[in-house]
């Protein structure tokens, strides 16, 4: 009954249910219900925008990738069929139905007892601490200790979107918000140090590559429309498109980097109603507890920065992944859409495009080398959930994400132990992050 229903919801997409779950919450937080209505369909307007965008981004780089592939003979045994399909995965098992009742008790407890500032709603991303609970049933034979893992990976999600709160303040301009995508957040592990790293190397830390400082310098040239269209030409050229087909995908790209931003102003348009009666509702009931909403990276995508180096990505993660020794997945699917496991990052780098472009490069060598890991326990997760795969090995580019490496490498060396262990250092990271709110 319970897994009827689920099916039902999830089938809905995050166009109806996050709307609908942001109409709930505007209610409990004692918006008017109309103003509660407003903001939730704006929401939905804004995913189904984002999916239109997303969509011609999709169908425009996607053969342009299979004809690289096709053009330089590149051949490597595991095959990438993208994060896209991972979510549907996920949720169509009863690890998909579990996930949403442990996150939000958990998070209600951490909320309350100030061990974190993060309120999550973007419930369809939690797919992600959900995949990573299948991928632990595959490789133990046990859903119970599949579904413990779940736990300490929804405590490190917390811990990023903790940790991205300023980012998103500052870098991006949604102040009361954060991002609970870990696909999107892992990444600052690695850029906020290296931007560190960056900074102290003589003439390097005078490089500051980005749209905005491109366009007052160079008038024109630096536009996000001109930008996109070169990339999309230059993308093109690398697939030995003609002359009107790079032109047309240049156009493309060009539309992607002007519309993009429109669409993320929607989410902002709806989100901000339901930030303010959070912070009005958390003063009056929760003894003034600093809350965040927590969203999808969908908020971030749209930044003009973050575009342009995730399509600079897009043949610099293919060149890698053919040349990088011990890498065994092919970057194919998961090309067109890896904007949202960089988004990040480039917030990281305070935009700077050429710094994200190296930062992102070295960690598109982590991501490879986590999914070709990850390969045999991800296969036995598409296994589980009923998808007929054939007798090869499968991943994709992003599953290489350090808490999925980490969750499931814990557990296939110690075990329940391993898994308790994490889940206490979780919990002390957090403490830790949000320890001033505790002493208050």
């Amino acid at each position: 009954m319970l897994q009827s229903f689920m099916d039902i919801f999830m089938s809905l997409g995050s166009s109806v249910f996050i709307p609908i779950i942001i109409i709930i919450l505007g209610l409990i937080l004692r918006m008017k219900p109309g103003k509660a209505i407003i903001s939730g369909l704006t929401i939905g307007i804004g995913f189904i925008g984002l999916s239109m965008v997303t969509g011609l981004m999709t169908d425009a780089l996607g053969p342009a990738i299979e004809l690289m592939v096709e053009k330089y003979g590149l051949s490597l045994s595991i095959m990438d069929l993208g994060s896209g399909t991972a979510g549907p995965v996920s949720f169509s098992t009863a690890m998909g139905v579990i996930v949403i009742p442990i996150a939000f008790a958990i998070n209600i407890l951490l909320v309350y007892l100030r061990m974190t500032k993060t309120f999550n709603v973007d419930v369809w991303n939690l797919w992600q601490p959900a995949l990573i609970g299948i991928m632990v049933w595959g490789i133990t034979g046990d859903f119970l200790i599949g579904v413990l893992s779940i736990i300490p990976s929804f405590l490190i999600e917390l811990i990023l979107a903790d940790l991205a709160t300023p980012f998103m303040a500052k870098f991006y301009g949604f102040p009361g918000m954060t991002c609970t995508h870990i696909m999107a957040n892992c990444g600052l592990v690695l850029a906020v140090p290296l931007n560190w790293l960056f900074d102290k190397i003589p003439g390097f830390n005078k490089i500051d590559v980005n749209p905005e400082k491109i366009q007052e310098k160079f008038g024109v040239v630096g536009d996000p429309i001109i930008i996109g269209f070169v990339i999309g030409v230059i993308i093109g050229a690398l697939a030995g498109y003609t002359v009107p087909k790079m032109l047309t995908l240049g156009v493309q790209m060009a539309a992607v980097l002007k519309i993009m931003p429109k669409m993320v102003a929607l989410f902002m348009e709806g989100l901000t109603p339901i930030a303010d009666a959070t912070k009005e509702f958390t003063g009056k009931y929760l003894g003034g507890r600093e809350v965040n909403i927590g969203m999808d990276a969908a908020l971030v995508v749209g930044n003009s920065s973050v575009m342009s180096t995730s399509l600079l990505m897009i043949p610099i993660t293919l060149l890698i992944g053919v040349i990088l020794p011990g890498n065994k997945v092919l970057p194919f699917g998961d090309l067109p859409t890896i904007v949202f496991a960089l988004a990040l990052m480039v917030a990281g780098f305070r935009g700077n495009v050429f710094r994200s472009v190296i930062g992102c490069s070295i960690y598109t060598v982590f991501m490879l080398y986590g999914a070709t890991y990850l390969a045999p326990a991800l296969t036995t997760a598409y296994g589980l959930a009923g998808y007929e795969l054939g007798s090869g090995l499968i991943s994709y580019v992003s599953a290489g994400l350090w808490p999925n490496v980490l969750v499931v490498g814990i557990t296939s060396i110690l075990s329940v132990p391993g898994l308790l262990i994490l889940t206490v250092v979780a919990l002390v990271v957090l403490f830790y992050i949000n320890r001033k709110s505790v002493k208050e």
